[in-house]
């Protein structure tokens, strides 16, 4: 069966919180943003969701279900998702992460001092208290080019 990656729909919602508290991240602040999800059939195997500041995108919830992991989905969703922020308007992307700081860089993010990200976002639940202050922070310029 084919895995489809596309918007999240309003039912899909309880199936990305299971898929976000059994990969340990925040589930806090989630509702009311932009998502999308890897289906496979009517399953949700893999979201990404992104909080919008203006010119700012937070990249947030990037999980693939046990047994999924390794397949690609996760480059899948986060260049969707990053492809989504270019088209609402965002020019540049962060994240907060405490154990992907190995897999962000690929899609050209680096690290960043969390000072240096922007007030809208560092007010973000995500920031503020979903995520500990010891999640590193990282940066996309999003006009570099798609990648």
């Amino acid at each position: 069966m084919s895995t489809r990656v596309g918007p999240a729909r309003g039912e899909d919602l309880t199936e990305i919180l299971a898929l976000l508290e059994g990969s340990g991240l925040p589930r806090e602040g989630l509702e009311g943003h932009p998502a999308l999800v890897a289906r496979e059939g009517e399953r949700v195997v893999g979201s990404a969701a992104l909080e919008l500041y203006g010119s700012s995108a937070l990249l947030r919830s990037v999980a693939v279900a046990d047994g999924r992991r390794g397949e690609g989905l996760g480059g899948r969703l986060t260049r969707e998702a990053l492809a989504l922020a270019r088209e609402r308007g965002a020019r540049r992307a962060y994240l907060l992460t405490q154990t992907a700081d190995g897999f962000f860089p690929r899609f050209g993010f680096r690290p960043v001092p969390r000072p240096e990200v922007p007030e809208e976002v560092r007010d973000s639940v995500e920031f503020v208290s979903a995520c500990p202050g010891s999640a590193r922070a990282m940066f996309l310029n999003l006009t570099e080019g798609a990648r």
